[in-house]
């Protein structure tokens, strides 16, 4: 382990505030233990529905090149556990973070992952290009970040992806306040500094815009955790013409949400609002943008990105290939069947969406199909119509395999 430490940190970045305060507040807190995690992921079928997440047009492939971009203490460690076949890379300013990381990789015998302590910008210096590219909620905490997601560019295989999170604006007006308030008072992230902001938090009015996030979200239980949300030394937020635009400045194109379904005006309560036409006649990266504002409450934007140059078109549901199409069922899918309107066959639904109006509702032949999904058959050997099945796509309930 100290050999390997050594190793990763002979390139040791310039000194920065930001690899300071994880230094001092490692985030996500240090795990000791992969084994569930590995167990969750032995299942083949949660791999290929990732892959045609990423790559629908593409043959199912589990030895990507991956590259980790700010992995923290355990985000590299569990694609390396997820991927065992796959070439792992993670990159990390953080001292303390690449030592969680080497801890699981020996405990673990992850053979298949390197670490290396490198700022994103100089990520070129490892002289290796990447399939796939994760990065999430790190860009937000850097000088510039449309020089580091160019500098990921850089090292993006020609076919390969951006698996992408950036905070999110207005859903974090309350954090953004409170990151004020604390910089007002001078509150630094120590141990004693950070109990009294806990007593603060408790005390705050009822309605203060960072109320639901503290009901929710379990990282603030934790001091690392509530000191990255709120004392972080460097943090900008995005809206979704934002996201567009350093899209833009580092020659990448925007391929699809990872959930995709809050953004799309043709599900959940949107669709049946008065100005539900308006809203699907608009573009969309505008129909995009207004979802943003309506909802109010998106915290982050998760999305897959490709290169600029990249000529592959994103499957759609136009013409008639789409009757070769494989559905993939996702794991968190799930069929509510009791309580339902006149004339429904089910409420079909995503348990990983934060919102609870994004619910396809079925008839009793659109359920049928939906239980033939199965990873093997093709939509046209399923039956059913190209409308029915594009709507489960837009509610994150399948992938396609288009390939």
């Amino acid at each position: 382990l100290e050999q390997n430490l050594s190793n990763a940190m002979n390139a040791t970045p310039d000194d920065d505030s930001v690899s300071r305060f994880y230094d001092e507040h490692p985030y996500p807190p240090p795990i000791d233990d992969l084994d569930a995690y590995r167990r969750a992921w032995s299942d083949g079928s949660r791999q290929r529905i990732e892959h045609f997440r990423l790559w629908p047009t593409s043959p199912f492939r589990d030895d990507h090149s991956i590259l980790v971009a700010g992995c923290g203490t355990s985000q590299a460690a569990k694609y390396a556990a997820r991927y065992p076949r796959a070439r792992v890379v993670g990159i990390d300013v953080s001292a303390a973070s690449i030592r969680a990381t080497l801890e699981l990789v020996a405990r673990h015998e992850l053979t298949n992952l390197a670490v290396h302590q490198l700022p994103i910008e100089d990520v070129a210096s490892l002289g290796a290009s990447f399939d796939h590219i994760v990065c999430t909620g790190v860009l937000n905490h850097l000088d510039d970040p449309a020089v580091g997601l160019a500098a990921l560019r850089s090292v993006l295989a020609p076919s390969g992806v951006i698996d992408l999170m950036l905070y999110a604006r207005y859903g974090r007006t309350g954090v953004a306040m409170i990151q004020e308030y604390c910089r007002m008072l001078d509150v630094q992230p120590e141990v004693g500094a950070i109990d009294d902001l806990v007593a603060v938090l408790r005390e705050l009015p009822v309605g203060h815009p960072i109320g639901h996030l503290l009901r929710t979200t379990p990282d603030f239980a934790d001091d690392d955790a509530l000191a990255d949300a709120l004392l972080n030394p460097r943090e900008r937020t995005y809206s979704v013409p934002e996201v567009f635009d350093l899209l833009d400045a580092s020659s990448l194109q925007f391929r699809r949400w990872v959930r995709q379904a809050p953004y799309r005006p043709q599900c959940g309560v949107v669709s049946e609002l008065p100005h539900g036409r308006q809203l699907v006649s608009l573009p969309p990266q505008e129909q995009f943008a207004a979802l943003e504002l309506f909802r109010g409450t998106m915290v982050r934007h998760s999305l897959i990105a490709v290169r600029d140059d990249d000529q592959r078109c994103a499957h759609g549901f136009e013409g008639s290939d789409w009757q070769g199409f494989v559905p993939h069922r996702v794991t968190t899918a799930a069929v509510i069947d009791d309580k339902l309107p006149a004339g429904v066959g089910a409420a079909l639904l995503n348990r990983a969406h934060t919102y609870p109006d994004v619910v396809l509702f079925a008839s009793a032949a659109e359920r049928a199909a939906f239980d033939l999904i199965d990873g093997d058959l093709t939509v046209d050997q399923i039956g059913g119509d190209a409308n029915f099945f594009e709507r489960l796509w837009w509610h994150d309930l399948i992938v396609i395999d288009a390939c």
